[in-house]
């Protein structure tokens, strides 16, 4: 009969929070001991729990439950001090019949068996267990654990990159990387450079060959593995108006789970600030440090989650000669203190400080073009690799690739003693390691699934909020801007409307139609320049977020949230600015009183106004979701507001031209201007005008206008959000 499950804290392992071993660790027993006097079977948390979380209830045998708790919280059988671990993350129950099922209790990180993220699944002496930097067994009556301290090799083997149409962007490349090393990826443009490293962090894995991490195949246990990958992009993905300390907090708020103190995540800003030499500058603001500080704030970044493997793309790029040297020390840091680095870099100066360099070539044509990426024309010591090539020096090799276009160096490397030493015989040491599991998904097991939001999505959503309120504070131009667009606007509404303002008698008001006119152009405006560029100036910083396991929603909705509430307000200062004091309708299409003292008909047109300057911001973060560029995006809003204004309705009527009708339906000033119409009743006041079924002056129309104006905001939310899905990393083959 099998015994339940230890649960006496001197019995429960404390697994140490330094992560300077790797050793297994004995985790717990499955021996006859007492059981937690806090968790006993009346315990609200143990009764009918094995039924709530889908194992058959029969599998419950009679007496105290056998259950081992994993989690960060002191109180826990197990203990995993570690951010990434939920206060109470996991339970390993003892079924009965040698039969056990590890259950996740609703973790940010999740649990993982054989690197698949489960709920619950079977799990045995075959199986390894993931929850946060730890690995479990469990061997007869132990659960032996072992923690990533880091100290953990990579063996990338004959990647190849094909695309649908037969150009090879990666040609059979292998890569053996050891712990602690720093190991620089080289080559000319087209070489495949980006490709590998895109390959070798999972996020665009290669179309065959495997890449290993201490044995482990990151492309079939990617959704465990990522966690343990940093990858900083050549570009930056700092908030410039932030200073160091409040990025990263914002990136631990964003990273760690929902349920760590405030308290913990500044302490471990603090650890990574003094590790990086940036405590000194803790409160400067990004667009002040130098280039090699922002460079060491985006590094901290990925060193907040403690990552064994840490990806460098050009990470001196455009820096001056001091602070790429002090980036590269940065670099030969984290290696020699637990980390394993591969960097891809144009930088040679300093090469001397990697352990490895890979240097890629390009297959070239006679005319010098290039015919396919990404071929190995050397690995090994920095020291020899000139030599290999008969050059002095690594500005020399790189002359003549480019020059020598007719030799193969990828074939010459291939019948080298440097391939057959530290390419072929680095990876049958590594081979020597290669951890074989034989999954055994039970009925509860759960496939591979894309990556969590590392918190919940209303705690992003609070955090994305703050950050971007933040942002905005820190940037007085853009606040000046925010402020005085309504106010000129506003002023141009006053200016061009007559005495008559928007009452009047039958068709004598010939002013009207064009203050309706002002309010449309403003309020499409107002919303699309506030929005238009916010998502493609950030596309580095979200799709790095995204790969950490950012939610595309809370981070839309967080957008949403502060972009609608400033045009909401600078709707009202428009309208009271344009239109305040003047004549207005006696009562609107639904409001027939005053409300706090504003006429009825003003506070329509507020709503109108504010709504359509609301999804016209939508429509911006659309365009801004699309954009390749932000030229681009400053040419389009030129474009769309001229676009807005014409077919409203307001410039000219379309009354009669059936296509130019129908095409005008799907511009928000269509509808802004129309429900605009309905409140001041403009077929009625207006001169010379058409009647237009969609101006009639019921409360009816009024409300079925608005309905429109908001489908059409709700269809380019939608439209942007799954822009924003579909600009994911991590994509599986």
């Amino acid at each position: 009969m099998n015994a339940p499950f230890a649960s006496r804290p001197d019995t429960a392992a404390r697994v140490a929070e330094t992560r300077v071993s790797s050793q297994t660790r004995r985790a717990g027993t499955l021996g006859r001991a007492d059981r937690n006097p806090g968790l006993g079977p009346a315990d609200p948390r143990r009764t009918g729990l094995l039924a709530d979380r889908g194992v058959p209830r029969h599998q419950q045998l009679a007496g105290p439950p056998r259950v081992l708790r994993i989690g960060r919280a002191p109180a826990n059988d197990v203990v995993i001090p570690d951010l990434s671990v939920s206060w109470e993350h996991a339970e390993l129950h003892d079924l009965g019949d040698g039969r056990y099922a590890i259950i996740d209790l609703g973790s940010h990180n999740g649990t993982y068996v054989n690197g698949r993220r489960v709920d619950r699944a079977w799990v045995s002496g075959r199986d390894v267990i993931g929850i946060g930097p730890t690995s479990f067994r469990l061997a007869g009556e132990e659960l032996l654990g072992s923690v990533d301290d880091g100290d953990i090799s990579l063996a990338a083997e004959d990647l190849t990159v094909e695309l649908p149409d037969g150009r090879v962007l990666l040609d059979h490349v292998t890569l053996p990387a050891a712990k602690r090393s720093l190991v620089a990826i080289l080559g000319p443009s087209g070489a495949g450079k980006s490709t590998l490293l895109a390959a070798l962090t999972g996020t665009r894995p290669a179309t065959s060959g495997t890449v290993r991490c201490e044995g482990r195949d990151l492309y079939a246990e990617y959704a465990e593995l990522r966690q343990r990958i940093g990858l900083v992009p050549q570009e930056n993905v700092l908030h410039g108006q932030l200073s160091a300390q409040r990025a990263l907090r914002y990136a631990a708020g964003l990273r760690f789970p929902g349920d760590t103190s405030a308290a913990e995540r500044r302490n471990r800003v603090d650890e990574v600030l003094g590790e990086l030499g940036l405590k000194a500058y803790a409160r400067t603001r990004a667009a002040a440090l130098s280039g090699g500080q922002q460079k060491r704030v985006n590094v901290g970044l990925e060193l907040l989650t403690r990552p064994s493997l840490l990806f460098l793309d050009e990470p001196t790029s455009g820096l001056d000669p001091g602070s790429t040297k002090s980036v590269w020390e940065m670099m030969r840091t984290l290696a020699d203190d637990g980390r394993t680095v591969i960097v891809v870099t144009h930088e040679v100066a300093h090469l001397d400080l990697c352990d490895r360099v890979l240097m890629l070539v390009p297959l070239l044509n006679s005319d010098g073009d290039v015919i396919a990426g990404g071929r190995m024309a050397y690995y090994g010591p920095p020291a020899d690799g000139p030599g290999f090539f008969g050059e002095s020096d690594w500005v020399a090799v790189f002359e003549a690739i480019g020059t020598e276009t007719t030799r193969d160096w990828a074939a010459e490397f291939a019948e080298s003693r440097y391939y057959e030493y530290y390419v072929a015989g680095s990876l049958s040491q590594a081979s020597q390691v290669s951890r074989q599991t034989d999954p055994q998904d039970g009925p509860e097991a759960a496939g591979r699934r894309p990556p969590r939001a590392a918190r919940g999505r209303a705690g992003q959503f609070l955090t994305l909020t703050s950050r971007y309120l933040a942002v905005i504070a820190a940037d007085p131009v853009y606040l000046t801007y925010m402020a005085l667009l309504p106010l000129v606007l506003g002023l141009t509404v006053r200016i061009l409307s007559n005495s008559q303002g928007l009452a009047g008698v039958m068709h004598a008001n010939s002013n009207a139609q064009l203050v309706l006119l002002i309010l449309a152009l403003a309020a499409a405006l107002n919303g699309t320049s506030s929005s238009i560029q916010e998502l493609i100036k950030e596309r580095a910083i979200y799709l790095r977020e995204r790969a950490a396991g950012l939610s595309p929603g809370a981070y839309l909705c967080s957008k949403l949230a502060v972009l609608g509430t400033i045009t909401t307000l600078q709707s009202a200062v428009l309208i009271l600015v344009g239109l305040a004091a003047r004549p207005q309708p006696p009562d609107g299409a639904v409001l027939r009183s005053a409300v706090f003292g504003i006429p009825p008909a003003l506070i329509e047109i507020w709503i109108a106004t504010a709504l359509l300057s609301a999804v016209s911001m939508a429509l911006g973060l659309l365009i801004s979701a699309v954009a390749h560029t932000t030229e681009t995006v400053f040419q389009l809003l030129v474009g769309i507001t001229l676009a807005q204004v014409v077919m409203s309705g307001g410039a000219r009527q379309f009354t009669g031209l059936f296509l130019l009708n129908r095409a005008s339906y799907a511009f928000p000033s269509r509808w802004g201007y129309a429900a605009n119409a309905v409140t001041v009743d403009l077929g009625h006041i207006g001169t010379g005008l058409m009647p237009d079924a969609w101006w009639t002056p019921t409360s009816h129309t009024w409300f079925r206008d608005l309905a429109v104006l908001a489908a059409i905001g709700l269809i380019a939310i939608l439209c942007t959000l799954v822009k924003l899905i579909r600009s994911r990393p991590g994509r599986t083959r």
